[in-house]
């Protein structure tokens, strides 16, 4: 039985077609959008991505607080959100008879942001004591509530390819060392856990001029001029410092078959504008790949600071080590490691238990990452560190068949680490909440998109 329709549903019927042709345009037209949004980064080489990365270490000697001077997952039987890193990049074409131009720009949110942040002007002056006004880059950006979260700008910086010869590389801006073997981000490290050498023989950050050239297929050299920073160029910044300018040279050999690689780094630079007085350290790191699924990896480092103040007494500081990596692929998806360790601070200058607070104390005893009142819980001492992690890598959701692109690359990272102490001239030093050693197991995921 049909049905005419009234004049009022016979408006009502057009005026909801209406809606729906008008609600369908706007879709399609924010979809229009949204693809042309896509397609204007595909063509302009721009990528957006980034990476998650959390866990937590047990720590049984301890009930609370900290791992001694381990770090970046320094907090003690607690879950850490340590790295939300989202980055945007236009990578620059490494090769070629035409000029290129790009850059890339990180922002890190996590427990790591303490340890990224340009803190390369320290509260006092290493040389005299005097108080110094911290760089503003990205130190206390936000979070305080939180104490142990924040904001962290890692890199900023411009890149070109100029065609000369086999092709130049150069950044301008603020951009991770070139220098040695571990990283702050996490997708390129194997364990949670970092070395001392990387925390503590090293730098993290520069801010300055840096070039690559590629001499030929073997061999390759850097160079970079820096500024910012009144600890020798090391973690400087945009807005304090910036007439004391050092440098960064490295040399790196590749072999034929790309197995085996030898580099050789390092920094020199006056400590900061306030002293002429020496800051530099040089790194190497050997690579050889004994078979297809075996990777070897040797490092040592030296470091040395001229004429810097501990316990009112002007001194020079040194220290070095030898870290070795060694890694084997049972699987496409499942990988073993172990690391093995070795580094002194000679001079009780580098190595802080816990390291979150020496790194983010102003001048007046305020800790940007627990409250007031805070210096005196940092302690270091002179002494030999040794360390040996054992862990593994587990791309999870390969193995488990999950056909979910985005959690392809999702990594499970398992570790046990043991630590010990040794105070240099019969001292007595107990930074693992009053135990000369500590067993921890670690365990973390990482998320790359």
């Amino acid at each position: 039985m049909s049905r005419t329709l009234t004049p009022r549903s016979r408006l009502i019927f057009a005026t909801a077609i209406s809606l729906m042709a008008a609600v369908g345009n706007t879709t399609n037209a924010h979809a229009n959008t949204a693809n042309t949004a896509i397609d204007f980064l595909k063509d302009s080489g721009i990528r957006i991505g980034g990476w998650i990365n959390g866990g937590a270490t047990f720590n049984p000697s301890q009930t609370t607080g900290f791992n001694g001077p381990v770090s970046f997952n320094d907090r003690a039987n607690r879950f850490q959100l340590n790295q939300f890193n989202i980055y945007v990049q236009r990578p620059v074409v490494a090769e070629g008879s035409q000029w290129d131009f790009g850059g890339r720009v990180d922002f890190l949110f996590g427990s790591d942001a303490m340890f990224t942040q340009a803190y390369g002007v320290p509260a006092f002056d290493v040389n005299t004591g005097q108080p110094l006004s911290r760089s503003n880059w990205d130190l206390d950006l936000c979070c305080a509530s939180t104490r142990y979260y924040g904001i962290a700008f890692p890199q900023a910086f411009a890149e070109a390819y100029i065609p000369i010869g086999n092709g130049l590389n150069v950044k301008v801006g603020h951009f991770y060392t070139p220098i040695g073997y571990e990283s702050v981000p996490a997708p390129d490290n194997f364990f949670y856990s970092h070395a001392y050498t990387m925390l503590y023989g090293e730098p993290f950050t520069h801010t300055g001029v840096m070039g690559t050239y590629q001499v030929n297929k073997n061999w390759s050299v850097l160079g970079a001029t820096t500024t910012g920073s009144a600890t020798g160029g090391w973690d400087g910044g945009f807005d304090k410092q910036l007439g004391n300018w050092g440098g960064i040279a490295g040399i790196t050999w590749t072999s034929d078959d790309m197995g085996s690689s030898a580099n050789i780094s390092g920094t020199y630079s006056e400590t900061s504008t306030r002293s002429n007085e020496p800051w530099m350290m040089y790194s190497v790191v050997l690579k050889h790949r004994f078979t297809p699924k075996t990777h070897f990896v040797f490092q040592h480092d030296h470091g040395f600071a001229g004429g810097v103040l501990l316990n009112g007494v002007v001194q020079d500081a040194e220290w070095y080590g030898i870290n070795t990596h060694l890694y084997y692929d049972l699987t496409p998806e499942l990988s073993v490691g172990a690391r093995a360790e070795w580094f002194r601070d000679r001079d009780g200058f580098r190595v802080f238990s816990p390291p979150r607070v020496a790194v983010a104390t102003n001048n007046r005893g305020f800790s940007y990452a627990l409250g007031r009142n805070q210096m005196g819980n940092s302690t270091s001492m002179p002494a030999d560190y040794y360390a040996v992690t054992v862990g593994m890598n587990w791309k999870a959701a390969k193995t488990l068949k999950v056909d979910w692109k985005p959690m392809q690359q999702f990594n499970v990272r398992p570790n046990v680490r043991y630590d010990n102490v040794d105070a240099l001239h019969g001292a007595t030093y107990r930074p693992f909440n009053g135990h000369r050693d500590q067993v921890v197991l670690s365990l973390d995921f990482m998320l790359p998109f």
